[in-house]
């Protein structure tokens, strides 16, 4: 029998498999589908200070091998998370939870993170300083290794939970930033998130989304999260959680052969409800097909 166990800052999880943030909601709707306490971890939608509608309509475009969205972060702030989603999710799920924390300020970061410590229904925060649709033009904290180490030493006072960073690959160099965050404190890595894209309506001759630009994901970006979590795991020591572009157990040993740890599943979540359950249940045997006996031998196996 091959062992699919793993840990995050000392929390065993039963098996890599995460499910992302923004594209698993709080789990309710997944639950009603089938029994979540077969995944590894959850990282439920992003959390900022205040309840977000998010961006205007139209917010999602198709794509070649994915989906570009822009969102916005919607959610009912952090106090409705804590009070309500958090304990709710608690009640049916066992298992690893995330908090994915979001923001505009290093004020409001800090704020969520202090609210949040003292409840015992989330395990890691996820600290997203990444995403490219709620900033004008896309940019966002995690593009500027200096903003990002201000945020960091901010909330890493507020907190003696874990903290995992969220990098965007929309960089030059995001091992200077990976390295930078280790170096701020920063108990593991979360990578990537979505790529910054565009579409445009040919006929009206405008583009797709209302706020122009937005986070391309799915299978398409795969490439590119192997590539990142390589880069990385060759610059820093702490744990990564892999993610971009998975949707087969394949993807999952590939992420895992390049160093991460865990690897998040996100956009197959909208495209088949039943992604990451189909994942966790083809991970042993594509264990066996390769010959695997104990998914950690395989952390990193190509550094």
């Amino acid at each position: 029998m091959v062992n699919t166990k793993v840990k995050l800052s000392g929390i065993e999880l039963k098996n890599p498999i995460i499910t992302a943030s923004g594209t698993f909601g709080f789990g309710k709707e997944f639950g009603e589908l089938y029994d979540l306490n077969c995944l590894g971890g959850i990282s439920v939608k992003g959390t900022t200070l205040n309840a977000r509608f998010g961006n205007p309509t139209p917010r999602i475009a198709e794509c070649k091998a994915g989906i570009l969205n822009s969102v916005g972060l919607q959610n009912p702030g952090i106090d409705s998370v804590l009070k309500n989603e958090l304990p709710s999710l608690r009640k049916s799920y066992d298992n690893l939870i995330l908090l994915n924390v979001g923001g505009f300020s290093v004020e409001e970061f800090a704020t969520c993170v202090k609210k949040a410590n003292d409840s015992t229904d989330f395990d890691i925060i996820e600290l997203n300083i990444s995403c490219p649709n709620v900033h004008k033009d896309g940019k966002n904290f995690g593009t500027d290794v200096n903003s990002a180490k201000e945020i960091m030493r901010a909330i890493r006072k507020e907190t003696t939970k874990p903290i995992y960073v969220k990098l965007t690959p929309n960089v030059t160099n995001i091992s200077e930033i990976a390295k930078a965050m280790e170096g701020e404190g920063a108990d593991g890595l979360s990578l990537i998130n979505t790529l910054l894209g565009m579409r445009i309506d040919v006929r009206r001759k405008a583009p797709v989304l209302k706020n122009i630009m937005g986070g391309y994901s799915g299978e398409g970006i795969f490439p590119v999260a192997v590539r990142c979590v390589y880069q990385v795991a060759k610059a820093v020591k702490i744990p990564l959680i892999g993610m971009g572009g998975v949707s087969t157990a394949y993807d999952v040993i590939e992420l895992m052969m390049a160093g991460a740890t865990a690897v998040q599943v996100g956009t197959a979540n909208l495209i088949e409800p039943y992604a990451a359950k189909n994942i966790v249940e083809s991970l042993p045997k594509v264990m066996k097909e390769l010959k695997i006996n104990d998914i950690n031998e395989i952390i990193g196996a190509v550094l």
